[in-house]
């Protein structure tokens, strides 16, 4: 009796283990098709991408239908004309402003938009020569003011309105030896001038000058002696 119990267990798992392996079997054919497919088709496109090249060569096949993909889609960089400054018609002119400091120790050079809140280019006559005392020398200020011509060039700005200062305050009120030549060397440059203002600040009351009652004594070097206000004591 058990011997026909287990031959009836054997009997009914004969068919499900077929149905599995069919089933196996049926998976295995279509990942086979489906890989068989996608083979064809990379084939396909490797022998139309090099028709010269042998077929049986793959890696070869390969590796051009590579080069020619990436060199399709690469495009060469086109030139681009970049110009500073806003775009102008033929003969107009684009002002900015020459802020002009001149004293008696250096000349500055500041160009700004109209506004005057944007800085264009800023050169002193300190950086254009080599001795301290020749900062403020009408030579240096030249030098300056035509590397600020130059850049105001590249910029795009054409004319300049002038604002010309000295120290100001308690102290001289005349610009010093760089400002009329850095005037004049601006204009020689090819800038159009507008404007000239003076803008030395000018106070209507002051605080007490530097130097004391007695003034700034210049000593000669000779003994028990001083030049003060013009006049040896």
């Amino acid at each position: 009796m058990a011997a026909d119990l287990g031959s009836e267990k054997e009997e009914d798992q004969i068919p499900a283990m077929a149905h599995r392996q069919a089933r196996k079997a049926d998976y295995g054919g279509v990942l086979e098709a489906v890989f068989a497919a996608v083979a064809a088709r990379t084939l396909t496109l490797i022998f139309s991408l090099t028709p010269a090249c042998n077929h049986g060569n793959l890696s070869l096949s390969l590796s051009l239908s590579l080069s020619l993909c990436s060199k399709r889609r690469t495009r060469e960089p086109k030139e681009e004309n970049v110009t500073l400054g806003p775009a102008v018609r033929e003969g107009e002119h684009v002002f900015g402003v020459a802020h002009i400091f001149a004293s008696f120790n250096d000349t500055f050079i500041h160009v700004t938009d109209l506004s005057g809140r944007e800085t264009l280019v800023r050169i002193t006559g300190g950086m254009k020569v080599k001795a301290d005392r020749d900062e403020s020398s009408p030579y240096a200020a030249m030098l300056a003011a035509q590397d600020v011509a130059q850049r105001c060039k590249e910029l795009g700005i054409t004319a300049l309105h002038i604002k010309l200062r000295a120290t100001g305050g308690n102290k001289t009120k005349t610009p010093g030896p760089g400002a009329q030549s850095a005037l004049r060397a601006l204009a020689r440059s090819g800038m159009k001038i507008g404007r000239i203002e003076d803008v030395t600040p000018i106070p209507t009351d002051s605080t007490r000058r530097k130097g004391g009652r007695r003034g700034r004594r210049l000593f000669d070097g000779l003994p028990n002696k001083s030049y003060i206000r013009g006049a040896f004591l």
